[in-house]
């Protein structure tokens, strides 16, 4: 191929008859700009706004008893239970911008309906969308007391309010943070826990960013041990199970078997629930322990980020991912969930993945969070 220095400052097109002549200049402008439409048409593929965005629509937060109901652009997208009658907190259902509910509809507060309770993979200490780790100082959080069939453990604490922090609405994003005791079986407070939400939308995506701090502040530290029940999780609606739902993550392996256990940045399930083709990811803040996370993810709709279970996913015993939080100090993780409209590539879920990196990395300081590992 010629080189560009070696071609001569002006060329010769025959036209009608005349000879016009043509700078090489405007060439190689035709050319940049071409390749740049190219690029527009490659792009131009529906993709998550970022949250700092215009155009997010407005968010209502409303509480009513124990729970709080949070609407996006007036219409229902999900609702934050904080029940003292239930082991943990969570939010049920999750519904896309369509109004799509993409999530499992039970149990009802500590109720399995009839026609569900046997089915395959019952698991209903999964609540739709929830935090707990299942060794605490040897105690689950993850699994609850009042479904001990489901667990392999018989000592279970309890995340119980302690209030209400903070609850905002507001013209393009909604806000909520909440402080909750880590009670044991005795009922002994031995640490506490605050989750933070933030809540976004437009017409095809919904977004929740999610920060939850463990906090060693009883006189004593917090041992995360390793276990696979954890961490941060959603139980989804049957539909979207794989089969006949897909599950992909960040590296582009499909499937339960080549995505349980392994470490990328996202997971996206996605599939048709009624008339819709709906998916649903969540990001590993890069400012997160481990980052990247393994990846607790079913294909029977359990999809959980959990950093600290290294020996169950690698099946390796001489590995540990235990973490301990010194006495005085915290611990916090950061995700996003994105609900998206179409697959995962109609979803924009790399490039919205991209934007929350970003962010991230920008509002990233030296962490005040203190631990130590057993070993990895």
């Amino acid at each position: 191929m010629p080189r560009l220095d070696s071609l001569q400052s002006q060329s010769s097109l025959g036209f009608g008859g005349r000879c016009a002549k043509l700078d090489v200049g405007w060439l190689l402008g035709l050319v940049v700009l071409l390749t740049l439409l190219a690029s527009s048409l490659i792009l131009a593929q529906p993709v998550a706004r970022s949250p700092h965005a215009p155009g997010g629509l407005p968010v209502v937060l409303q509480r009513e008893g124990t729970r709080i109901v949070i609407s996006i652009g007036g219409r229902p997208f999900t609702t934050y239970y904080f029940d003292p009658a239930v082991a943990k907190p969570y939010f049920m259902p999750l519904r896309s911008a369509q109004g799509t509910v993409i999530t499992r509809g039970f149990p009802i507060g500590n109720t399995i309906p009839p026609a569900h309770q046997h089915d395959h993979d019952l698991e209903p200490h999964q609540r739709p969308m929830y935090f707990g780790y299942g060794d605490i100082n040897g105690i689950d959080f993850w699994g609850e007391a009042v479904f001990p069939k489901w667990s392999d453990d018989r000592v279970f604490g309890r995340t119980v309010k302690v209030k209400i922090e903070r609850m905002q609405s507001g013209p393009r994003s909604g806000a909520l943070r909440a402080l909750f005791n880590l009670v044991t079986p005795s009922g002994r407070v031995m640490g506490q826990e605050i989750q933070s939400y933030r809540f976004q939308g437009g017409a095809n995506w919904r977004i929740i960013d999610c920060t939850f701090t463990l906090l060693a502040n009883r006189y004593a530290p917090l041992t995360l041990g390793d276990t696979k029940e954890g961490m941060f999780a959603l139980r989804l609606a049957p539909e979207l199970n794989s089969p006949p739902g897909h599950i992909i993550n960040s590296k582009g392996a499909v499937g339960e078997k080549q995505v349980w256990g392994q470490r990328a940045d996202w997971v996206d399930y996605y599939g048709r629930v009624g008339q819709e083709e709906v998916g649903v990811a969540i990001f590993d803040s890069p400012r997160n322990l481990r980052h990247p996370t393994y990846w607790h993810a079913r294909g029977y709709g359990l999809f959980a980020a959990n950093p600290l279970g290294i020996r169950e996913f690698t099946r390796d015993p001489a590995r540990d991912g235990s973490w301990t939080i010194r006495q005085g100090r915290s611990l916090t993780f950061r995700y996003r969930v994105l609900i998206h409209h179409g697959d995962v590539r109609q979803g924009g879920v790399a490039q919205a993945y991209e934007i929350y990196r970003q962010e991230q990395l920008s509002a990233m300081r030296p962490s005040s969070a203190a631990g130590s590992r057993k070993g990895e």
